[in-house]
């Protein structure tokens, strides 16, 4: 289960106590905020994509989208979200517990400027009822990210 996958990577930063499984679904952004009590914008979703034959992730704002034209300079590439199937095997996490930790070799993941304007946020852990709260400076470290990256717009 890929929830125990990021417990077991968040063991060598001793921060495993603080990954929170929810008695309710956190599948989406706005079950998420309701199951942690907090504002949809606050949710980190993590996309995932295929650029140049490999697969990445984008880590965002809840209250954020794609913006194509954004997401083409930076990329090169039309933005093509990978298929459930397909994210589960390349990314190591089910849809709906996406998160950019205990995942396989390989993925680049990028965090968007969407999140720079909150203090915490709260990405998910391997499954569809977990979250963790993270600082920003603490999603840079625990994520490994790659880069900062402007691709979204804020709905």
């Amino acid at each position: 289960m890929a929830i125990e996958k990021v417990k077991e990577y968040f063991d060598q930063f001793g921060i495993t106590d603080r990954v929170q499984e929810l008695e309710m679904s956190s599948a989406t952004v706005e079950l998420a905020a309701q199951a942690l009590n907090c504002e949809p914008c606050r949710i980190a979703k993590t996309l995932s994509f295929m650029v140049d034959g490999r697969a990445i992730l984008i880590v965002m704002a809840g209250d954020a989208k794609i913006d194509n034209s954004g997401y083409k300079a930076r990329f090169g590439t039309k933005a093509k979200m990978l298929a459930p199937d397909e994210a589960e095997t390349l990314i190591g996490h089910a849809v709906g517990g996406v998160c950019p930790f205990g995942i396989n070799e390989g993925v680049t993941v990028y965090l968007d400027t969407s999140l720079k304007r909150f203090e915490t946020v709260f990405p998910a852990c391997g499954s569809s009822n977990s979250a963790i709260e993270l600082s920003i400076a603490e999603l840079e470290k625990y994520s490994r990210y790659s880069e900062w990256v402007d691709v979204c717009k804020i709905l």
